[in-house]
């Protein structure tokens, strides 16, 4: 029965799936948007590997990584749990050997990593400015009318892109508006957002930053080819898109359980995906701290919780 290793990336707007074989090799990915149910969005993500890979596989290792990690590490059995920023940087690393930064661009958030010998020795997140994720972009094709597969394509077809204020999201979308009702072509518009993204992405999440080449541009934003030329405009230097920018989290979180390579996996099985689970969180009164305490049940039984500071309720649950 064929070994495979699993990488599973919950985020708040999409959960990814990736399967590696022995050699490391990318079996299937899978991409489904969360839309607010991170269990059914796992559930349904392990079904699409079984139905691409068959029943007659094994895993030998699980990793699970982003927002929703812990959520999904106790419901599938994971042997590897890493933050974003570990799973991301390990994902560029064996994507481009010698990779020194890497620009995350995802649907709510961004972030960039700097590597120096394969190690990571700076990082920052953006999490509060919806500028520039991948949420925006397309709030802003759906408002023009343009699906978002096209936005990027639009964008390269500009001659002089126009100035778009990118600092902020509420100010980008008027001065948009304002463009608009100004007569500048659509092209030169979205050419001009997007290399106002990239200004704010560069002020903001890079700022302080020593950016190096080779530069690994990942993240769904990466498809956007009017942001891959706005990156290399204002950097000097091509970035590099790996072939799966889109599951990078999911990727290194697979690698990552690849490299572990327990003698057991406490993987849980593919039949999960039919039981019933459902998360739910109260506010512990213990204390002045007020922890907000979330628990995973499946039918009648609390598989863990967590989110307790003093560890009360998440070590009153053997997990």
């Amino acid at each position: 029965m064929p070994k495979i290793y699993l990488g599973i990336d919950v985020g708040s707007v999409s959960t990814n799936v990736v399967a590696l074989d022995e050699q490391g090799q990318v079996l299937t990915t899978v991409y489904l948007r969360t839309r607010g149910q991170p269990i059914q969005a796992i559930q349904e993500g392990l079904r699409q590997v079984v139905a691409t890979l068959g029943k007659d596989i094994s895993v030998a290792a699980a990793g699970t990584t982003g927002s929703g990690r812990s959520l999904a590490a106790v419901m599938v059995g994971a042997d590897v749990i890493k933050n974003e920023i570990t799973a991301h940087a390990f994902a560029a690393s064996f994507a481009v050997p010698g990779v020194q930064t890497v620009l995350e661009i995802g649907g709510q958030d961004s972030k960039i990593i700097i590597l120096r010998q394969g190690i990571v020795t700076d990082f920052a997140m953006n999490t509060v400015c919806a500028a520039g994720t991948g949420s925006f972009l397309d709030q802003q094709a759906a408002r023009l009318g343009i699906p978002i597969e096209e936005f990027g394509r639009r964008a390269l077809e500009s001659r002089s892109p126009v100035r778009i204020a990118g600092r902020c999201a509420v100010f980008a979308e008027s001065d948009m508006i304002h463009k608009q009702q100004q007569g500048h072509p659509l092209e030169d518009i979205i050419a001009g957002l997007c290399e106002a993204l990239v200004r704010n992405y560069l002020n903001n999440v890079g700022k302080g930053k020593e950016i190096l080449p080779p530069v690994v541009f990942q993240g769904g934003v990466a498809a956007n080819a009017g942001m891959r030329q706005a990156f290399n405009r204002a950097l000097g230097t091509e970035v590099i898109v790996p072939k799966h920018y889109g599951v990078m989290g999911a990727l290194g979180a697979a690698l990552l359980a690849r490299e572990m390579r327990p003698a057991v996996s406490a993987f849980r099985g593919f039949d999960l995906t039919g039981r019933e689970f459902r998360s739910g969180g109260f506010e512990c009164q213990g204390c002045a701290n007020h922890c907000e305490v979330v628990e995973l049940r499946e039918g009648r039984q609390v598989l863990a919780r967590w989110g307790d500071r003093c560890g009360k309720w998440s070590n009153a649950v053997a997990v």
